[in-house]
């Protein structure tokens, strides 16, 4: 379950990757719809960082108890 975490950060990471290319290649062309993509970067970083940090809470959980 653990190993599925840490795939699933890297997901998000690789969405934010994608949008901030998007906004720089579609700024001067359709800036209207690179807002979606700033939004999506944005979202993208924060679930990053919160599931990052979950995961870290729930592995850190499981050595106390193990011990």
């Amino acid at each position: 379950m653990i190993k599925i975490l840490k795939y699933t950060e890297y997901l998000y990471l690789l969405v934010a990757i994608f949008s901030v290319y998007r906004i720089f290649t579609d700024w001067n062309v359709n800036r209207e719809g690179t807002y979606i993509f700033i939004f999506f970067a944005v979202v993208s970083i924060a679930m990053f960082a919160f599931r990052r940090n979950y995961r870290k809470k729930f592995e850190q959980r499981n050595k106390d108890n193990q011990q």
